[in-house]
């Protein structure tokens, strides 16, 4: 009873426009009110807790350079690599913006970031080669998804965080799923073209491809440097991400000479309320996930659940039933840091490894980021084209019912994520 009334507390205030930090953190104080499971004090201090790990430092510091080899000209030599892989074959200018969404989320761990980057380069490169406007960028909105499967990705770091899991193997397990998602992307993008007579009109060339990929370099090998390094041994993945940011930093101003020094410093101004308040949602949700334990949602959910079915399957399916309706509504901190701990112990039981279940998570919200009326790729995707949201998501339910069949696919399939850890 107490716990219902909690939700319609935190989804009532969200309705009326609290902050969701706020609106998570004033249910959560009905909640104890009603049922005291634990005090003010050990409250306060799971609040301070749930941001205060060395882990979760890698997530500022994978924005910050992302925003950098953003502004510092990654963007636009990562499209002119992938335009040169793709030559003049059927849809291919949205084979491109897939494929630069891939390599732009290699180095930016963030899916509006990705559709930002990608979308003001290759929106209006596709609407003059007479693809539909809406369509480019329904298309740009769900590839930009790929941004945070491609490793690095923010929602690995808070699945790592909060589930106590290696974050470098959810980054490792995470490029396969992302070859399947771009893959299906692409093939739909090539039904489309070819019903509509879009071909490329550059021929392929192995001499333009290797000068575009020279050219790129420096921006490729920054997932190089990351991956590499964790697995190598040299640094933790905080300090692969420090390490990531200040990489970002000396390409940006002495390599490719696009970032200034004035432009670092808002650089650094603008991640700081970002990510202030991603910790400001972090605090709370990682306080409600504490009290959950304590009221045992883990067995009351696994009951109901398992009341329906024991199945592997159609377990997996449920779970992605739920996260697709939560990823609707709620942000993907909150998401992560309340729902991923309690979900784990409950697929755990029917054999679902943990790395595999980040992913499997991270592929969810990925999707959420494209369903309205929390869709933050949409909106971004709103704001540079001047499409309504409705629209957008019209043009975009192709992909959208791709990047399904790429969850399923991936959750039914575990070998997908784990086998480059040689435990798939």
């Amino acid at each position: 009873m107490a716990t219902g009334i909690m939700f319609l507390v935190m989804f009532g205030l969200m309705f009326l426009g609290v902050p969701i930090a706020v609106a998570i953190f004033l249910a959560l104080v009905v909640l104890i009110g009603m049922n005291p499971v634990t005090t003010a004090n050990f409250l306060a201090q799971t609040l301070y807790s749930g941001v205060a790990s060395f882990t979760m430092l890698a997530l500022p510091f994978f924005m910050v350079a992302g925003t950098i080899m953003e502004t510092g000209g990654l963007s636009k030599r990562l499209v002119a690599a992938a335009k040169s892989m793709i030559g003049g074959i059927t849809g291919s200018l949205g084979m491109v913006t897939i494929i630069s969404c891939m390599f732009f989320g290699a180095v930016s761990g963030s899916a509006p970031a990705t559709v930002a980057a990608i979308g003001a380069i290759m929106i209006p490169m596709m609407v003059q080669d007479g693809y539909n406007k809406y369509y480019a960028t329904g298309l740009t909105c769900c590839a930009g998804g790929l941004g945070v499967i491609v490793p690095p990705s923010y929602p690995m770091v808070l699945y790592g965080v909060t589930c106590n899991q290696s974050v470098g193997d959810l980054f490792m397990a995470g490029l396969g799923p992302a070859l399947v998602v771009g893959g299906i992307l692409m093939a739909i993008n090539y039904v489309y073209c070819k019903k509509h007579g879009l071909k490329g009109d550059n021929k392929f060339d192995l001499k333009t491809m290797g000068k575009s990929f020279w050219d790129a370099k420096w921006a490729l090998v920054m997932p190089v440097i990351i991956l590499g390094g964790i697995y190598g041994g040299y640094f933790t993945a905080t300090e692969a991400a420090v390490v990531a940011a200040v990489y970002g930093i000396i390409v940006g101003l002495f390599v490719y000479k696009e970032l200034k020094f004035v432009k670092l410093w808002e650089i650094f101004r603008d991640n700081t309320a970002f990510i202030a308040g991603t910790m400001f949602v972090m605090a709370p949700a990682k306080a409600t996930g504490q009290v959950f334990a304590y009221l045992n949602i883990t067995k009351i959910i696994s009951d109901f659940l398992f009341s329906i079915s024991t199945n592997y399957y159609v377990i997996l399916f449920l779970i992605f039933i739920i996260l697709f309706i939560v990823g609707m509504f709620v942000q993907t901190t909150p998401a992560i840091v309340i729902l991923a701990p309690t979900l784990l112990a409950v697929v755990q039981q029917v054999g679902v490894d943990p790395i595999h279940f980040g992913i499997i998570m991270t592929l969810a919200l990925a999707i959420a980021f494209v369903t309205p009326p929390v869709a933050l790729n949409l909106f971004v995707g709103s704001s540079m084209t001047g499409i309504s949201i409705d629209k957008i998501t019209k043009a975009a339910w192709p992909f959208l019912i791709g990047l399904i069949i790429a969850f399923f696919v991936v959750a039914y399939c575990p070998p997908i994520a784990l086998a480059i850890l040689g435990c798939g």
